[in-house]
């Protein structure tokens, strides 16, 4: 059994039944505010391109969770991790709903492109030297080609990795690790590749004139940031509720803990880099990014530059000081407010690399309620994707090699995978014999 002794363990399971319908009502409230927005953006002074600049934030927030939990998934097998084996199942939901959910919802803002990227507008783009430099990329045909691309990679990938992940579950074969594996391989240099083009395209391009080689690191960073916090809370729920419990070990909650600490250094050193060289380099060609979102369009500090500092206090050094301290990152009750926090500072870092563009004068208060409508739907639409996929399969990887290592324990006989034998799991509370699909007995 597990050594875990957290307070979240001995509490008395949590009442989720008036959850139950949070998703539907997310969606719901989405749905007429989407609507409305739409509406409202025709009457507005840029039009149906405000509701599209909206849609942007809310997507390039969304996918953030979906590509940060596919990463982690991959990571866990390039490193061949025994601790994050109980956390990897309800990683693969998460992942999964990028094909085809992410897909449709990137719609939108596929039919509005040509209205919201300026260099699509460029009736003569052959004498733009910033779009000449980056053809064939910047053509609308290397738009919808990475558009397709990048779907299609993250499809193969995450459902590549949950098929075998699964099927394991059933057999326990050596085979599924090592398949799971290869996907791995190829995967995470197909991910860093894919994750970069859908950041420059959608939205570095927004201004096709500036260049940065750190950008898909930023937005990676960022990603990553905000799912651990995400992670860590769905691991405490499924803890309180005593379904993944007895393959846990105090070491899970400290490892991820130590990970959201790691990625908000992380986050805060490339985005730091990248405003240092480009600051040292005194290029116009790059300077003007950050110049637009400090002053506006009358040479005066706009509110830009406050939510600038925002991000540097509240996406840095707030996390960084409150996690400091090694007891705090495997306390839940201190570690999910941050999590909640997390999702506040990455809505303020998507609209200050979005809307900008839009509204060079400062920060619309006017649109924000419809920024965070669009997101309500998005993330209803991601909770009910995950909550079908949990129904679907056990709670954890039941037949995983290294779950004898994730629970705290060591293999007594050594195989070539894992340094234990793979049918030592049989006799755990939810083995294939017992176990009921979504964790439910």
């Amino acid at each position: 059994m597990s050594t875990h002794s957290s307070s979240e363990t001995t509490a008395a399971p949590l009442d989720l039944s008036k959850w139950a319908k949070v998703p539907n009502k997310l969606i719901g409230a989405g749905v007429v505010i989407a609507v409305l927005g739409a509406v409202l953006s025709l009457k507005s002074e840029h039009g149906i391109v405000q509701f599209g600049y909206s849609w942007l934030v809310a997507f390039m927030f969304t996918l953030s969770i979906c590509l940060g939990a596919l990463f982690l998934v991959l990571a866990h097998h390039l490193f061949d991790a025994g601790w994050s084996v109980p956390p990897r199942r309800f990683l693969e939901h998460i992942a999964s709903a990028l094909f085809p959910w992410m897909a449709i919802l990137f719609i939108p803002i596929a039919i509005l492109a040509k209205q919201m990227y300026p260099w699509m507008m460029d009736k003569h783009p052959d004498l733009d030297p910033a779009i000449v430099a980056k053809k064939p990329l910047f053509t609308t045909a290397g738009f919808y080609i990475v558009v397709v691309v990048n779907f299609l990679v993250w499809w193969a990938l995450s459902h590549g990795l949950r098929k075998w992940s699964i099927a394991q579950d059933k057999t326990g074969e050596a085979k599924c690790t090592f398949k799971m594996r290869a996907y791995s391989y190829w995967g995470i240099f197909a991910f860093a590749i894919t994750m970069t083009f859908g950041a420059i395209m959608w939205m570095k391009a927004l201004q096709h004139q500036w260049f940065s080689t750190m950008y898909g690191v930023t937005y990676f960073a960022g990603s990553v940031w905000m799912t651990l916090g995400t992670a860590y809370a769905i691991m405490t729920v499924l803890n309180r509720q005593r379904i993944i419990t007895h393959v846990l070990h105090d070491h899970q909650f400290y490892f991820m803990g130590t990970l959201f600490f790691a990625f908000t250094v992380f986050y805060a050193y490339v985005n730091f880099a990248q405003y240092f060289i480009i600051w040292n380099a005194n290029m116009p060609e790059e300077t003007f990014w950050y110049y637009v979102r400090e002053f506006g369009p009358d040479g005066k500090r706009s509110t830009w530059f406050l939510v600038s500092l925002v991000i540097i206090f509240g996406h840095f050094f707030l996390p960084f000081l409150s996690l400091l301290r090694i007891d705090i990152k495997s306390s839940p009750k201190f570690v999910i407010p941050l999590a909640i926090w997390g999702w506040l500072m990455h809505y303020t870092d998507m609209t200050f690399q979005i809307m900008p563009v839009l509204h060079p004068e400062g920060f619309a208060w006017q649109w924000a309620w419809l920024d965070l409508g669009c997101i309500a739907l998005m993330v209803g639409i991601l909770a009910k994707v995950f909550l079908a996929k949990y129904r679907e399969a056990a709670p954890y990887p039941i037949k995983d090699p290294r779950l004898i290592e994730a629970m705290g324990h060591s293999h007594p006989v050594a195989t070539q995978i894992s340094g234990g034998e793979l049918d030592e799991t049989d006799d755990l509370l939810d083995s294939p014999t017992t176990a009921t699909k979504g964790g439910h007995h």
